[in-house]
């Protein structure tokens, strides 16, 4: 099965509340590591997240000292299924906390907390533990995502949260990037691995595969960490090696926009100073400092960006801040 077919898959899947897909423990590792020293003495949650199978819970009280953590909180959804012909009491959300003063050796260990309600992220209970939080890490559904974000964003929450790289697109989001106020994490596409789903899930494809726990994956090339945590290498340059003096042929222009379209982020310019459109990959690249977000997909007049008549893929219009125009 094609990688974007599997990616619609999960974006479907994703979206029914009544499937579970959890990140792999290596993915967070992977991403984890370059954020060593934002979480002391913080409170963590992971507010989509059932403690007693999340590996992002798990990795936080592997590294609860280590990190310096103040306190891990997670808690997890639960489907109110109201069936007028088959009344019975729906199961309840639920959340767990860890300090740090004992050892957790297994999920029997973990004693969870049920809510009143379904435990809904938008729920009163969980605005309640989130109010008590500084650090929002989980993986939040896909087709819940911008009401996720601006949720954080409204209680002035640091994050660092898995998404489909198309979130870049919305305009919520976009904005929040475009301020400087959120920004990609280090891994993209290929570097999240996949997302393990349960043992009765149907799929099929070359795209699906078994961990070294017997875990079934599926692997996805369309996924993203979105944060507002810092990490070292935001701020670093992009080496720009292609010139755009003599060689105009390999940069045309826009039929509405006074800007050169760069198929490739390796391929932008050095000399070039005005506006350039761009893959949205290169968000993943995306200096503050050596960079200026223009905007996102459309020309002067309002429209999607054109060549010739045709559009191409989304692109968004940058400027580099260090070269004379």
């Amino acid at each position: 099965m094609p990688r974007n077919a599997t990616n619609q898959l999960l974006q479907k899947a994703k979206k029914s509340k009544s499937d579970e897909f959890y990140t792999q423990l290596c993915d967070i590792e992977r991403e984890l590591q370059y954020y060593p020293n934002c979480f002391r003495d913080k409170t963590v949650y992971c507010n989509c997240d059932d403690p007693r199978r999340s590996n992002f819970f798990r990795y936080f009280v592997s590294h609860f000292h280590e990190l310096g953590l103040k306190k891990l909180i997670a808690s997890c959804y639960r489907e109110q299924n109201v069936d007028l012909f088959n009344p019975q009491i729906p199961e309840k959300g639920f959340y767990f906390e860890y300090t740090g003063k004992n050892t957790i050796l297994n999920s029997d260990e973990i004693e969870i907390i049920h809510f009143k309600g379904d435990g809904d992220f938008r729920s009163s209970e969980c605005i309640e533990l989130l109010k008590q939080s500084d650090i929002v890490v989980t993986n939040p559904p896909f087709s819940l995502f911008r009401e996720f974000v601006s949720l954080l964003v409204k209680y002035g929450k640091q994050f660092l949260v898995i998404g489909n790289v198309n979130a870049i697109t919305y305009k919520e989001v976009f904005e929040l990037i475009q301020k400087d106020k959120v920004w990609l994490g280090v891994n993209l596409g290929r570097g999240i691995s996949g997302f393990i789903v349960p043992d009765d899930y149907e799929c099929y494809g070359s795209e699906v595969s078994v961990n070294e726990a017997g875990q079934t994956v599926i692997a996805t090339n369309g996924c993203l960490w979105l944060t507002n945590l810092e990490q070292s290498s935001r701020n670093k340059d992009l080496y720009l090696t292609k010139r755009y003096l003599n060689h105009e042929a390999d940069y045309p222009k826009f039929d509405n926009c006074n800007g050169i379209n760069v198929n490739r982020t390796n391929d932008i310019p050095s000399d070039y100073g005005g506006l350039m459109g761009v893959p949205i990959t290169f968000l993943n690249k995306y200096n503050p400092n050596q960079f200026e977000i223009v905007r996102f997909r459309k020309g002067d007049d309002g429209k999607d960006l054109r060549i010739n008549g045709k559009c191409p893929y989304f692109r968004i219009l940058i400027r580099n801040k260090r070269t004379v125009r």
